[in-house]
């Protein structure tokens, strides 16, 4: 069908508060919750209210199903609707897979972090003033709480898709990329003054708080942001694969398979493809893929901890 077709469904069920025989109670609330034909009780339910699925909302959705059906009976695959691809929601959760790797996600980077604090901190040797040997552990702590924050509003905004969740989820996902790319060039350059760090850092974040002000507060330009994202990513591989190729540490392999894995991940977000049963869509399988090499990247950290770690001692000796 023809988004003529499903414009007039959205206008239709709008008006009548039904969709293909699903009617809508909500659909007699304004969008400041009050009821057209009743008093303040009557009032839209507050779980309808914070999960934000007004009479729109669901007119569009079931209309898109719809439309998906009759598309499917005479063999034409999905498209997007308001630049969106058609999914099945669960328990009114607008991408159940990508919500579900999201969340994993963020549970890795927790896991991940949490025992690299305990690795630091309590089973390798600290100096006198209690702080670890390991100069780059302020940097992977900062690493890990952005990447936790991120992975949080990822699965927010996944499970529901309006202004508010997107901004956070796209202006955090650029804050860790860029923060990402700091920490590769100053761990591959064994960048360790104070000073010089601050010289290194202070243009790309000059530049991603520029970005993140840009796409919050004058236009969200999906393609420049994605043209960006891929930038600092590909740029990031390129530091740690050079890095790797020349080092000796001794986990090098991890790094080299997060290297490659990474990068081929990232095809996902530039090749997009419809959700497979309306679920696992191109960008919910790169969330997958982030999983285990998650495990492995935390899993270098701390190796490159210990490694360090035994360098700085025995030249303390």
């Amino acid at each position: 069908m023809n988004c003529l077709n499903f414009r007039g469904c959205v206008a239709e069920c709008e008006k009548t508060g039904c969709a293909g025989g699903t009617c809508f109670p909500h659909c007699k609330f304004p969008s400041d919750g009050v009821a057209n034909d009743g008093p303040w009780y009557m009032q839209e339910p507050l779980y309808l209210k914070w999960k934000q699925w007004d009479c729109q909302s669901d007119c569009r959705y079931n209309c898109m199903i719809d439309r998906e059906k009759e598309r499917e009976t005479v063999g034409h695959g999905p498209v997007k609707y308001h630049g969106k691809w058609p999914f099945t929601r669960v328990f009114g959760i607008q991408e159940p897979a990508s919500v579900a790797f999201s969340a994993l996600n963020l549970a890795m980077h927790f896991h991940g972090w949490l025992s690299f604090f305990i690795l630091l901190y309590y089973n390798l040797p600290l100096r006198q003033d209690k702080k670890a040997y390991y100069e780059y552990a302020s940097l992977w702590h900062i690493y890990g709480l952005l990447a936790m924050n991120s992975w949080l509003w990822s699965a927010v905004f996944h499970s529901r898709d309006v202004d508010l969740t997107e901004k956070l989820d796209y202006s955090s996902a650029v804050a860790l990329l860029g923060y990402s790319l700091i920490v590769s060039i100053l761990r591959s350059f064994n960048v360790r003054v104070e000073a010089a760090r601050v010289m290194v850092a202070a243009p790309f974040l000059a530049f991603v708080t520029t970005h993140i002000l840009y796409l919050n507060f004058y236009t969200f330009d999906y393609g420049w942001n994605m043209k960006v994202c891929v930038a600092i990513g590909v740029a990031q591989l390129l530091i740690w694969a050079i890095w790797v190729g020349i080092t000796c540490h001794p986990s090098r392999w991890k790094l080299w398979v997060v290297v490659v894995g990474g990068g081929l991940a990232m095809l996902l977000e530039i090749y997009d493809f419809p959700p497979y049963q309306g679920f696992f869509d191109a960008h919910a399988i790169w969330h997958a893929t982030t999983i285990p090499l998650t495990c492995l990247w935390w899993s270098f950290i701390r190796d490159d901890a210990k490694f360090r770690t035994s360098i700085l001692l025995k030249k303390a000796k």
